[in-house]
């Protein structure tokens, strides 16, 4: 993310516009993956409403579905620091 500007820990967020706009990350490599890189990698697709990161996975929330979407199709089954990750969004 840009900017002094963090997303919130929270990926349950009421004014999100559709429970469609999330997306899940799996595989990640817990002992060197970060909130903030997260947010630099999904941050491309649109804003970023929650991040969480815990142990293997993530979440990420969007405002819409079409960002979740464009996330899902960018980033599934891509390297990061060296590990395949997958994206898979709620709307699936």
């Amino acid at each position: 993310m840009t900017g002094n500007t963090q997303a919130s820990s929270s990926t349950s967020n009421n004014e999100v516009r559709s429970i469609n706009s999330g997306v899940f990350i799996g595989n990640l490599n817990s002992a060197i993956v970060k909130k903030f890189y997260i947010e630099a990698i999904f941050s491309k697709y649109g804003k970023i409403v929650g991040c969480s990161v815990h142990r293997g996975y993530a979440f990420v929330q969007y405002m819409s579905v079409q960002p979740a979407r464009a996330a899902v199709a960018g980033e599934n089954v891509s390297y990061f620091l060296c590990k395949l990750i997958n994206s898979i969004s709620r709307l699936l």
